[in-house]
């Protein structure tokens, strides 16, 4: 369905309705947290937010309307986004026509929905991840009704239409994030995605075709392709075309830019899909494999449904047919009886696959989960540990990896100036890695693709110089 014909009414009495409350542009504050289907979300919102008639601001305390998006994979996300809703008390003090929106995974939770209404009285709406194409409708009621409002339905009452052709406001014009799905239906037994995403819905194929030959005609060079696991894409829709087939179509544009893509899950990965990454054009040479744990034991409690050892051999083909790509993982510490003996067969992973870089987690209990119920909760000090052990052992391999680099020449994303000093630009290799260069008063912009000679390297930032 297309987004101007399911909204058209409310996209009208919306516009309408702001023109009458606000003598100049409202204006509209967005924070958001956790993963990049989350930022594709906070896009999308900002989009429709822009086109009913608001202007965006970096400072809370100017905005007439907050909207906080949130996450739910681990309970220290759900804590800072109450924290950052509990200082917005203040501001409500001070003015009174604030309005304050919480969205997002953590809402679609009931018990965080419970919180929010009776902890929160100043927070204004509510609504969940498969209500944001609602959102001129949401939008409107708060406006015209002096109520609070909780737009939260579960997926098993609202399965989350799928519309396209939606306002994106990006704040780069070289790189985007497309979703080509939403929803997961693996459930593994720590994750609380399936309960707030839904069950897996793919976009069809013309609709992310017609978007990214858009966003390439309008510059863009750096796309990722977005899904909880984007192996699965194709699944629910008219003949099942395959990730890889998207991908294929996608490889046919015509134009200077890379594709990424993520997430990846080891039980659906196929020698297809590594062997096309390697004769593509345009795939960057970048593979986030995700192997939360080491034991087959543990694997087996997480309800990941594939072994230790097939995940190493997947690995083995993927540097066998591609040998610079850049392999990345996510990494779980601490689940519901982990023994050491586990802990050693996950550190054991990391030395036999040398992955460039490792997202790591210590285990979060969640609320409705398998894994929450579980005997054998590893205690925090355990855990905090074990950690330290990994991150240690990561570190090295990763500067270990980054050394062979220098001297040679690589092909670099500009991403903007580097935090740490003006006089430098920061950027990605292909595989996804961080560069710092010396500007040397060249002018470049984001997004603008150069070469940089390696000069030297540690575990999580190289050093060069353009050539």
């Amino acid at each position: 369905m297309n987004y101007i014909e399911k909204n058209k009414e409310y996209i009208e009495l919306a516009k309408s309705r702001i023109k009458q409350l606000y003598n100049e542009k409202p204006k509209l504050f967005i924070e958001t947290a956790g993963c990049q289907q989350n930022e594709a979300d906070s896009e999308k919102l900002t989009g429709m937010a822009l086109d009913l008639g608001y202007i965006l601001t970096d400072e809370k305390e100017d905005a007439d309307l907050i909207l906080i998006n949130t996450c739910a994979v681990r309970e220290h996300a759900e804590l800072k986004a109450l924290s950052h809703a509990g200082r917005l008390k203040h501001l409500k003090e001070i003015k009174p026509s604030l309005i304050i929106g919480i969205c997002g995974c953590m809402v679609q939770q009931e018990h965080r929905k419970e919180d929010i209404k009776h902890k929160y009285p100043y927070v204004d709406f509510l609504f969940g991840t498969n209500m944001i194409f609602d959102f001129p409708r949401l939008l409107y009621k708060v406006l015209t009704e002096k109520k609070r409002h909780f737009f939260v339905e579960s997926y098993e009452e609202n399965h989350g239409e799928m519309v396209e052709d939606v306002p994106v406001f990006r704040k780069s014009t070289k790189t985007a994030w497309v979703s080509v799905m939403y929803g997961c239906n693996n459930f593994c037994t720590y994750c609380v995605v399936p309960y707030v995403r839904g069950r897996e819905r793919s976009r069809e194929m013309t609709c992310i075709l017609s978007e990214v030959k858009g966003l390439i005609e309008d510059g863009c060079r750096d796309i990722t392709l977005l899904g909880q696991n984007v192996n699965s894409y194709g699944k629910d829709l008219e003949n099942s075309p395959t990730f890889v087939d998207l991908l294929r179509e996608i490889d046919k544009i015509d134009g200077d830019f890379v594709i990424r893509f993520m997430t990846s899950h080891p039980k659906d990965a196929t020698k297809e899909l590594v062997d096309f990454i390697a004769e593509s054009k345009h795939m960057a040479p970048h593979f986030h494999l995700p192997v939360q744990s080491g034991s087959n034991r543990i694997l087996k409690a997480m309800n990941r449904h594939y072994t230790r050892e097939a995940y190493l051999e997947l690995c083995g083909y993927i540097k066998k047919v591609h040998p610079d790509i850049s392999l990345t993982t996510d990494i779980i510490v601490g689940f519901p009886g982990e023994t050491e003996e586990d802990f050693q067969e996950t550190l054991s992973v990391l030395e036999e696959v040398r992955f460039d870089s490792v997202f790591s987690f210590n285990y979060s209990l969640r609320k409705g989960t398998k894994a929450a119920s579980m005997d054998c909760q590893i205690d925090e000090e355990t855990k905090k540990e074990r950690m330290g052990r990994l991150l240690t052992l990561q570190q090295r391999i990763s500067a270990e990896n980054n050394a062979k680099l220098v001297g040679r020449t690589v092909s670099v994303t500009v991403e903007g100036d580097s935090k740490a000093d003006p006089n430098v630009w920061a950027g990605r290799t292909e595989q996804g890695k961080i560069i710092h260069f010396p500007k040397n008063g060249i002018p470049l912009e984001g997004g603008q693709h150069v070469f940089v000679e390696i000069e030297r390297a540690e575990s999580y930032t190289i050093y060069g110089k353009l050539k």
